[in-house]
């Protein structure tokens, strides 16, 4: 039992949908059909804002809505074998659906770390299903000492928002000397550390978890240095793994990322399979090296690409490497980071220089919420072309880092930074006289 569709997608999630939209869009008369295993999905981005900020973690819930609009068939079932021969998928449930096109959005899983004890009761993996989400967030809310594994940005911001309901004790243990290691330079990192500490979280950092104590439920933690402490629930925020057993079994290779491999234009080796999203390898954009950055907005740029590109090659839509932008916010602080810190661009042997420039968000700064703004741009030191920056303060500079982003992947140098015409607004930005990205701009320059 089963049907053909012209363009099969596998997978719900945000790379899955957005490659069945592209795809409608660029060949409108064309049958499209997703299939996805988690019925009731979630916005991924928005699951730590589920515990409080939220009233309902139903309001985090990634519906149909756009695949219904572009009339594109949605079946809830699981794949468990891609027949590359026959150009055909087989279900969980016994239907097979043939294809002239395959999209594999499959997404990635939890990180399960080998930490004795982690398979107990009250030790909860972020996984994106709505079901298992309300059921663990309404768990974790009946007990009071709760422990976040991971100073990445998923842990960081479940220990924000947790921090936030009354008679919780949250700690955030990192194996890392700082926060946010892979993201930022140190001094941003303390600026994180600092805020999470005002708010009443516990921050161990270089500290490593040995054991999860406890006869079925947690009770008890144990570090590395002998140190037990009581924690009633665990929340593993420690990253993620593509998702690749399908296409692996099915013969597609794999990364040096263990991501699917795919070449510019999301195909996989086999011209009529395309893969997108946290199951493929990503590529850094300066030196197309293996890197582990799973992003919505990384996926859904790699959605559009294969989207556009089943049938024929539209050569503007290239895929030219991921450039790693990220944002999070914490009561009230925004952070943004985007390409090279300067930490990994010295790792990589790049010659750079850094600019960094302090402002404040609004003008004058008298004006009602405005907030300190620093803003670190790293460039190339003969070339003058930026690999990377960060930005640090209130909700008004949160659109910076996809400024800084835009600069990367157009790769524009200092000069061309220092000469930015912008629009400005005293409730809305910096002076334009002092605005922060020009000036960081300017202090690189002066340095080369």
């Amino acid at each position: 039992m089963g049907s053909k569709s012209d363009i099969l997608v596998v997978g719900g999630g945000p790379a899955g949908i957005i490659s069945a939209v592209t795809a409608r869009r660029y060949y409108p008369d064309k049958k499209i059909t997703l299939i996805k295993s988690v019925g009731n999905g979630c916005i991924p981005c928005g699951i730590p804002y589920m515990f409080s900020s939220l009233k309902d973690p139903d309001e985090n819930k990634l519906g149909n809505g756009a695949l219904e609009k572009n009339s594109i068939d949605v079946f809830v079932d699981e794949v468990i074998e891609i027949d590359r021969k026959k150009k055909q998928i087989i279900t969980k449930n016994g239907k097979n659906y043939g294809y002239e096109k395959l999209i594999l959005a499959m997404g990635s899983l939890p990180a399960i770390l080998p930490i004795q004890g982690i398979d107990k009761k009250g030790v909860y993996p972020i996984y994106k299903d709505m079901d298992y989400l309300k059921g663990a967030i309404a768990d974790i809310k009946k007990t009071k000492n709760v422990l976040v594994l991971g100073g990445g940005f998923i842990g960081v911001e479940f220990a924000d928002e947790i921090s936030k309901i009354n008679g919780f004790n949250v700690y955030l243990v990192e194996i890392f000397p700082q926060l946010l290691a892979n993201s930022f330079d140190s001094e941003f990192s303390r600026i994180v550390e600092e805020k999470l500490k005002e708010n009443g979280v516990n921050v161990l950092t270089d500290t490593k978890v040995e054991e999860i104590i406890g006869q079925d439920c947690v009770k008890k933690v144990r570090f590395s240095n002998g140190q037990e402490l009581d924690i009633d629930s665990v929340i593993l925020g420690v990253g993620v793994a593509p998702n690749t057993k399908l296409a692996v079994d099915a013969g597609l290779d794999l990364g040096h990322g263990k991501g699917i491999w795919v070449d510019e234009y999301m195909r996989t080796i086999d011209p009529n399979i395309f893969a997108v999203g946290d199951c493929v390898c990503k590529r850094d954009f300066f030196t197309r090296r293996s890197t582990p950055v799973m992003l919505a907005s990384t996926a859904t740029a790699e959605a559009r690409v294969a989207g556009a590109n089943l049938y024929k090659l539209k050569i503007i839509r290239e895929n030219k490497g991921t450039i790693a932008v990220y944002s999070t916010y914490i009561d009230g602080l925004m952070l943004g980071s985007a390409g090279l810190t300067e930490n990994s661009a010295k790792k990589e042997g790049f010659e750079i220089v850094a600019g960094v420039a302090c402002g404040v968000d609004k003008h004058p700064a008298t004006l009602p919420g405005a907030s300190e703004v620093k803003v670190k741009l790293i460039f190339s030191r003969k070339s003058g072309i930026i690999l990377g920056g960060q930005v640090s303060g209130g909700m008004p500079c949160a659109e910076l880092i996809n400024l800084i982003g835009v600069a990367i992947q157009k790769r524009m140098s200092s000069m061309e930074l220092e000469m930015l015409q912008m629009a400005t607004h005293p409730f809305l930005t910096s002076a334009p006289t002092t605005y922060p990205v020009v000036l960081a701009a300017q202090d690189a320059t002066g340095k080369m």
